[in-house]
């Protein structure tokens, strides 16, 4: 076997591999599929010993319903506050409209103003008992969590004061406070006439919500979503966005967490930070919400007549600037890729899309304008690559003479008589390669752009109604291995014009055998791995295949074969002048021919 057709069989391995990695099922289709399974059995067994399965246990309901009260407890620890009727007050804005229930003295719903679901219905970030919020207290004995009492609410404008009672002069105290024009929820706790009932030296604050999905793709938004955090002197993280997992903050004292979905985020801001905490997300298998977030975080008691903890809550988007305004490192939510690409995106590409987006115009246009400019700036680097990859094809002649004249059985002497006419020939064969990958990382910080920008949610552009999702071109109905439920025409448009890309690159680098037939793999593996991600993202893909493509045909014209076989011919009748300096490939070059030369020695 020689190295050709062991590296085209190493490739093909390789994206096999990969093939296999990116189509797996993930944790939540698998959940799903087992709940379905589980379901039908359980559905099954009913039946057959004549139970409908539908047929609902009424008796935990009416428990429910009528919780009976044990009158030790109203005696016990804020026993006045065991008992009550829920009821809501609102707080609002030009920006949200906040829903507050007694029971709990908890935000119990949040709606963004201005923004629809991919149905068109209002944007609520979470709704009713799916959201519980409270402390646990360590009181009298017993643990309290404030999420089970009645606070009795007293509304001054724009602010609302919960409060629940343990005795005379004795309360808890929520105060929320929203500004005019603002996202950001004000957010006091005042614990007031407790330092003798609350043991400890810590007490617990517990968050959990489940989301609700706001966009087309319910697998976007869980690609997208995660519990982020932020110590007070480190970096900003996030658990895993793929799977089940829990973590104990534990390395310092928290300043922020935020219940992140793919374009929207619920955060809470402590002004004296947490002390420790830890984190959770779950994925549900239910239709329609995207993830499950608990968090349990300690604040230091200090035991004085009245402990004031100051916190701050953001309900709002995801849009860069917006979180940037708001402090605190919030914008490093917005998944801008690994390093450098996130520098790429955030130092180079952002600012320029903004600069574009001052002139309001389209989308599609503002994402042509932007291609044409990035291809602009590399052009310089595909000339390089397109002029080396056509003196490769000139001397793929004589390349040729020299793997007859050897024979294919000596791969090892073939490659040093290549290496010896790359020499006299002056010829880089990586000269191809290097702008290429020069290009790459730019190429790569548009994968996390354009899915992550939220300016994209809702613009139309030609058939695509929503650029931050995938358009349905074909709807299959069932899901289609490999490709899934639908069919993007945008995706296919940019697996066609990559398929063109790829023929013509072969006919400049001349490429045989099996790596002439390598590079039609990898597009086809693309079509069903970006088929569900946005139609900007393969709207960009489309228009630099597009532009490269144009580029080179202009290369194409200005470079002549014969004028380069000319030169290399002269430069094969240039006398070695070995005190003139070589270059670092050339010196390389020497020095693999003199190891091999011993080696056979």
């Amino acid at each position: 076997m020689d190295r050709n057709t062991f590296t085209g069989l190493f490739l093909i391995m390789i994206i096999l591999a990969g093939s296999f990695y990116f189509l797996k099922p993930n944790e939540a289709e698998v959940k799903r599929e087992q709940v379905r399974i589980d379901s039908t059995k359980r559905a099954d067994s009913l039946k057959q010993i004549g139970v409908s399965p539908i047929q609902k246990d009424t008796t935990k309901t009416a428990a429910i319903a009528n919780p009976v009260v044990d009158s030790l407890a109203l005696k016990g620890p804020f026993g006045t506050a065991i008992n009550g009727t829920e009821a809501n007050t609102i707080l609002e804005n030009e920006n949200l409209l906040i829903t507050l229930s007694n029971k709990g003295g908890k935000i119990t719903s949040v709606k963004i103003k201005g923004q629809k679901t991919f149905t068109g219905k209002p944007l609520i970030l979470f709704d009713g008992n799916q959201n519980k919020f409270g402390l646990n207290l360590n009181a009298a004995g017993k643990v309290i969590n404030t999420n089970d009492l009645y606070f009795t609410p007293t509304k001054t404008g724009n602010t609302v004061t919960m409060r629940a009672n343990y005795g005379a002069n004795a309360y808890v105290e929520y105060v929320y406070d929203l500004k005019a024009l603002s996202n950001k929820v004000g957010f006091n706790i005042n614990l007031v006439g407790l330092q003798q009932v609350i043991a400890g030296n810590n007490i617990g604050l517990n968050w959990q919500t489940t989301l609700l999905q706001q966009e087309k793709s319910l697998e976007s938004e869980h690609r997208y979503s995660a519990p982020y955090y932020k110590y007070l002197d480190g970096d900003v993280d996030h658990l895993s966005v793929s799977k089940d997992e829990k973590e104990d903050l534990s390395k310092g004292k928290i300043q922020w967490f935020s219940f992140k979905q793919h374009f929207f985020s619920a955060s809470l801001i402590s002004k004296q930070a947490f002390e420790k905490g830890s984190l959770e997300v779950k994925i549900p298998t239910s239709p329609g919400l995207v993830k499950f977030y608990d968090a349990n975080m300690q604040l230091p008691y200090a035991h004085t007549a009245n402990q004031v903890y100051e916190m701050e809550f953001y309900f709002g988007t995801n849009k860069f600037s917006a979180l940037k305004a708001q402090g605190y490192d919030l914008e490093q939510q917005v998944d801008m890729g690994y390093w450098p690409l996130k520098y790429i995106n955030r130092f180079i590409v952002l600012p320029v899309f903004n600069f574009l987006n001052n002139f309001n115009w389209n989308f599609g246009l503002i994402i042509l304008v932007l291609t044409i400019l990035l291809k602009v700036a590399l052009s310089p680097l595909t000339y390089k690559s397109y002029l080396s990859m056509a003196k490769m094809r000139v001397l793929k002649p004589e390349m040729d003479e020299i793997k007859a004249k050897v024979g294919e059985d000596n791969p090892t002497l073939v490659q040093q008589e290549y290496l010896k006419l790359y020499k006299k020939a002056g010829v880089n064969p990586l000269g191809g390669c290097l702008p290429m990958v020069l290009q790459l990382p730019l190429v790569m910080a548009f994968f996390f752009f354009f899915p992550n920008l939220f300016e994209l949610r809702g613009e139309s552009f030609l058939w695509m109604k929503d650029l931050s999702t995938y358009d349905e071109f074909i709807k299959f109905g069932v899901k289609i291995p490999f490709i899934g439920d639908h069919l993007s025409l945008m995706c296919v448009l940019m697996t066609i014009s990559t398929l063109i890309m790829t023929y013509f690159n072969n006919q400049v680098s001349g490429a045989t055998g099996q790596m002439k037939y390598i590079g039609y793999i990898m597009p086809v593996i693309f079509l069903g791995v970006l088929n569900s991600y946005p139609a900007g993202l393969n709207y960009y893909y489309f228009l630099a295949n597009l532009m490269t493509f144009g580029q080179q045909f202009l290369i194409r014209k200005m470079v002549d074969d014969d004028k380069i076989h000319a030169l290399i011919q002269q430069n094969k009748a240039r006398p070695a002048d070995e005190k003139k300096k070589k270059s670092k490939f050339q010196q390389r070059l020497d020095d693999y021919m003199r190891q091999q030369q011993q080696a056979k020695k």
